[in-house]
């Protein structure tokens, strides 16, 4: 029997979504009065998280399931029929007024809703719809809406999904068809593919009627966004970086968001006992920056990887390429093009942008290029100015130590 109260369902629901990572949520410091209670503006238990808009805003979310019910059983999910968790579930209205009620005191600017299949995933579907078109057409909600659609339910009732979600994601689940059918034998890799492509089509199509039409309705303006599990199987790195540039290409995804598997209560035989180390979640992010931004190949991301094609965890791989493949610098940052700007370590899309720009109207030295980066040293080995030029650096057997000592791992990318 579920809970009838609305927060202690709304605290189930809403610790229930935290798994889902593909409206990259973050954490709050949890704020509570002298007594434990919670007090005015308290985020503890309340789901609110934070993502970023089309436009770049970070935004804060409610984020809830319509339901942890679930008549699937994937191996890795903590709401599978098969778990031993408490159940609870919104009416459509219910989550409408949570989330009214939450906009209005300002705690949040719109909503991401998930679920877990209930009855068919064509009534779930329609469920989650129905909440949005009530947001949308019964009380004029102009805040962002994200909603995860369900590949198995009818592709008009995905579709629809669409024309009130400002962004829309399908979870891939896993990024093998050996993972997919051993974890989640109730997926199938051809229905989740399919139902990303008719809301490319659709995309598409509202894109293209708008420039003939300014009445022409939107259609998820946001685009759509998926997610993998991260060492839940045995899938490589270099195989999630190929699936992750797979999806790019062919469905035009906005983003794909990785989240490391994390052990559940109750978990089956099949799945690993421990996560991945969490770090192995971050080059992950940090090799789809560089095909997304940075200009790397498929292969060349690859490239940065082992023999065993698992990402290095103690350097990043926009590093672990360079090191890799040393004849290509050092590079002169008063001559080289953009693209080759981008793949010298510690140099990022801003930097390489100022770069250009400056020496368009003067030539460069060490010391300009230090004004735009956090640590000159790791920048030395790999490029030339006018008044510096590495000598051997690039053949040092201790090179990786000088510019990647290990406190300082997570600064590197970010420079």
């Amino acid at each position: 029997m579920q809970p009838a109260s609305l927060s202690d369902r709304l605290a189930i629901l809403a610790d229930a979504a935290k798994y889902d990572a593909s409206c990259a949520s973050s954490g709050t410091d949890k704020r509570t009065s002298k007594r434990g209670e919670k007090g005015l503006g308290s985020t503890t238990g309340m789901g609110i998280c934070h993502a970023y808009a089309p436009d770049g805003r970070c935004i804060s979310l409610l984020k809830i399931l319509l339901t942890n019910h679930c008549v699937f059983d994937c191996h890795y999910c903590i709401n599978r029929k098969s778990s031993n968790v408490q159940r609870a579930k919104f009416t459509p209205q219910e989550v409408v007024d949570l989330t009214l009620n939450f906009y209005r005191r300002n705690y949040i600017e719109g909503l991401f809703l998930s679920s877990g299949i209930v009855r068919s995933p064509d009534h779930t579907m329609e469920q989650i719809v129905e909440v949005a078109r009530i947001l949308r057409e019964e009380h004029q909600f102009r805040g962002y809406i994200h909603l995860k659609t369900i590949p198995e339910a009818d592709p008009e009732i995905v579709e629809r999904a669409g024309l009130y979600a400002d962004r829309v994601s399908i979870n891939v689940e896993l990024p093998t068809l050996a993972g997919l059918t051993r974890l989640a034998p109730d997926k199938n890799e051809g229905r989740i593919e399919g139902a990303m492509e008719g809301i490319k089509d659709a995309i598409v199509e509202a894109r293209d009627a708008r420039k003939h039409f300014k009445s022409a309705p939107r259609f998820a303006p946001g685009g759509q966004s998926t997610q993998m599990i991260v060492g839940a199987d045995a899938a490589s790195d270099c195989d999630i970086v190929g699936r992750a540039s797979h999806l790019y290409d062919r469905f035009g995804l906005r983003r794909v968001y990785y989240s490391a598997f994390s052990p559940i209560p109750d978990a089956s035989a099949v799945l690993p006992l421990k996560r991945p180390p969490l770090m192995r979640e971050h080059r992950l992010y940090q090799s789809d920056w560089l095909m997304r931004f940075y200009g790397f190949s498929t292969h060349e991301v690859q490239q940065a990887a082992g023999d065993d094609g698992m990402l290095p965890l103690d350097i990043d791989p926009k590093l672990a390429w360079a090191l890799r493949f040393r004849d290509r610098f050092p590079v002169d940052v008063n001559r080289a093009p953009r693209e080759l700007l981008l793949r010298v370590p510690g140099l990022g899309v801003r930097a390489v942008k100022s770069l250009l720009a400056a020496r368009r109207q003067r030539t460069l030295r060490l010391e300009d290029v230090a004004r735009l980066t956090v640590s000159i040293a790791k920048l030395r080995p790999f490029i030339v100015t006018a008044d510096w030029r590495p000598t051997l650096l690039t053949d040092r057997a201790d090179l990786k130590a000088l510019v990647a000592p290990p406190q300082v791992q997570l600064e590197l990318f970010a420079a």
